[in-house]
């Protein structure tokens, strides 16, 4: 039977960890991968816009929320902020005499520019299917982690505490949209959100693609052996788009609900781990 909401026990706060990424200054960081750093490099300089928009398309309807829902909202709020403030320190390490980080950085702003004129309950709805994209990214990372092998300590642990935030609160935008829309009937809400995922998954994909191909010129690849690359790296090996298909397709099931896919048993080593980092640096 589908969850309908994020299940009681996931407790989504904000855990104020920093990170020492120096390792990833200048360099292929991802292993010695130019491909693999570029993509997620990629990744990276879209968070901080991207998930400030998403802190204010649920910050809009907190008003109409209450109990455990607008607990998970601050939640998430605050995991969001530290996620935006860790990846702008590594984005400041990208060389940017060498890469053209700030072109990457004003196309992604003013994407986000244009999606903040279409109003809160666009915002919200590029939320929800943007969020399911990370969080099927992050399923996609607890099963394959060999992909961070040879990367620095701290910056490996970067990206599995994004990954772990991002599934631990994965239905939070969602839970918002079922509750500020539960006037509308079921098909609208269907429609209107697989319309969404239709819409992002085009956009997104395509985006994350030609940032990063941008990223591989200034490696010296020729624009069309940059594109060809990435192109294999998110579709075919390793394959951060396409393997978590199964995933990405449930979405377009009616009474889907994020928790359907129920990952906390894969999760909890990892939030111990990060749980235990933070009593640390309080104590």
């Amino acid at each position: 039977m589908s969850a309908k909401t994020t299940p009681a026990d996931v407790d989504v706060r904000g855990r104020d960890i920093s990170f020492d990424l120096q390792a990833a200054r200048g360099g292929h960081w991802l292993g010695g991968d130019p491909v693999g750093t570029a993509v997620f490099n990629a990744l990276s300089l879209t968070f901080p816009d991207g998930e400030r928009m998403f802190m204010d398309a649920v910050r809009h309807y907190r008003g109409e929320l209450k109990g455990k829902l607008a607990e998970d909202v601050k939640g998430f709020i605050a995991q969001e902020a530290i996620h935006s403030r860790e990846h702008h320190v590594l984005n400041q390490l990208i060389d940017r005499e060498r890469y053209p980080v700030a072109e990457i950085e004003a196309a992604v702003r003013e994407r986000v520019t244009q999606g903040r004129k279409r109003g809160p309950m666009a915002m919200l709805m590029s939320t929800i299917a943007l969020e399911h994209f990370t969080a099927m990214m992050a399923e996609m990372h607890m099963a394959h982690q060999d992909i961070f092998e040879g990367v620095a300590p701290d910056v490996e642990r970067l990206w599995r505490w994004h990954a772990m935030e991002e599934t631990e609160h994965k239905a939070v935008a969602y839970d918002v949209f079922m509750e500020v829309t539960k006037g509308w009937s079921p098909f609208l809400r269907y429609r209107r959100r697989a319309i969404s995922m239709a819409i992002i998954t085009f956009m997104f994909t395509r985006n994350i693609t030609r940032y990063a191909a941008r990223l591989l010129e200034a490696d010296g690849y020729s624009p069309e052996a940059a594109l060809k690359a990435v192109k294999a790296y998110v579709w075919k090996t390793p394959g951060l788009f396409s393997r978590g298909w199964r995933s990405y397709f449930a979405w377009y099931r009616p009474g889907f609900h994020p928790w359907d896919q129920d990952n906390r048993p894969a999760l909890a080593a990892w939030k111990a781990e990060f749980d235990a980092a933070v009593t640390a640096k309080a104590a």
